[in-house]
């Protein structure tokens, strides 16, 4: 089991969209960094655990829960041309681009970014790092354990 963090911008796919929608999925589409791109092909596995972090908005920060639900396969995205991901170097035989699909596993209350910078536990998260701009990265297992039990005051056997 390996943890992550993955953001969305609320505009496009918040925690609220993705536990309304009919089978509670997404696909995690639009990666365009190879660095985020490779940890979806060589890292993430069906059943990892994933803070679905809300980005780019006034308040950005942790906002729930979610696993992997699937393998990485090609991002439909970077082979339509209407697609503001559209990557014409891209061919079906060729993909250049993967997603995963998530699964809404629950809402949290937010902790906001400054919230997270506060806490000492979490001093080497790679989110936190200066001029980070992944929209994947992985979470260290104690500080997914530290975020689920301190923060959020949460059983991980309930997950």
């Amino acid at each position: 089991m390996r943890y992550w963090l993955m953001k969305s911008e609320p505009d496009d796919c918040s925690i609220d969209d993705l536990a309304a929608m009919p089978d509670q999925t997404v696909a995690w589409y639009g990666v365009r960094n190879y660095q985020a791109r490779n940890f979806m092909m060589h890292q993430m596995a069906v059943g990892d655990l994933v803070f679905f972090y809300h980005s780019s908005c006034p308040a950005p920060g942790i906002a729930g829960i979610a696993r992997v639900a699937s393998p990485a396969y090609p991002d439909a995205t970077q082979f339509d041309a209407a697609s503001r991901f559209f990557d014409p170097k891209s061919a079906p035989e060729r993909p250049r681009w993967f997603n995963v699909d998530v699964r809404f596993v629950r809402k949290t209350r937010l902790i906001p970014l400054p919230e997270l910078r506060a806490q000492p536990a979490l001093a080497n998260m790679r989110v936190l790092a200066p001029a980070n701009r992944l929209s994947i990265t992985p979470v260290d297992p104690d500080e997914w354990r530290f975020i689920l039990t301190t923060m959020l005051e949460l059983d991980p056997d309930e997950l």
